[in-house]
């Protein structure tokens, strides 16, 4: 699906801080149907360190969905998260499960796209301002 290449200003390796702190790195699967995000960050001093496969869910016999969905694969703590990416010129929102989920990140880019700025908003109140700052362009 062409709306997936909006995701490649995402490659590159990216240093987090904020209430989270750390590195992320993305980059595309051989053949470009997926964008493999490599996790390695403390949220409340909790260490998170996994992978997320990022592209249209299709599922056996199915045709690809329409949104751009993910799993987030927990190394550490064996969970696994699913997430919805939308990506509209300058904004990035994540949901947690589902569009219009209470739980979400949306961030802002910069003018040079080498930086990306919001907050994780969850149920009830939490969330923190987090931002991105790109470190390595591609094929980190």
């Amino acid at each position: 699906n062409p709306d997936l290449s909006r995701l490649e200003r995402l490659v590159g390796t990216w240093e987090i801080s904020g209430g989270a702190q750390g590195q992320v790195t993305y980059r595309w699967t051989e053949g470009g149907f997926f964008l493999m995000q490599e996790v390695d960050l403390v949220q409340n001093g909790q260490r998170i360190r996994g992978i997320e496969v990022i592209g249209h869910e299709q599922p056996f016999g199915a045709e690809p969905s329409a949104d751009i969905r993910s799993r987030f694969y927990d190394f550490w703590g064996g969970m696994t998260l699913d997430y919805v990416y939308e990506l509209d010129e300058d904004s990035l929102t994540i949901w947690a499960g589902e569009i219009g989920s209470p739980a979400f990140y949306r961030g802002t880019f910069s003018a040079d796209g080498n930086s990306c700025s919001g907050d994780w908003v969850y149920p009830g109140g939490g969330g923190y301002h987090s931002t991105m700052t790109r470190v390595r362009p591609d094929k980190a």
